[in-house]
């Protein structure tokens, strides 16, 4: 196995109810991650805001 090409530093912090917001090393603006749409209708919650679930990035990035 070879020597890793990345290592990701991320550090996630709970902002208030579903909202997170995630500091990514190298970056100088955070990511935010909530519900949204379906996602806050199948909860049943009503964030004050809504953000993209960790899904969507899952999704998108399985897409690149």
């Amino acid at each position: 196995m070879g020597e890793p090409v990345h290592v990701s530093r991320v550090r996630i912090v709970r902002e208030k109810g579903p909202t997170r917001r995630a500091v990514i090393e190298g970056f100088d603006e955070p990511v935010y991650y909530g519900v949204h749409g379906g996602i806050r209708n199948f909860y049943r919650i009503d964030p004050d805001r809504e953000h993209a679930a960790t899904l969507d990035h899952i999704v998108a990035a399985t897409a690149a």
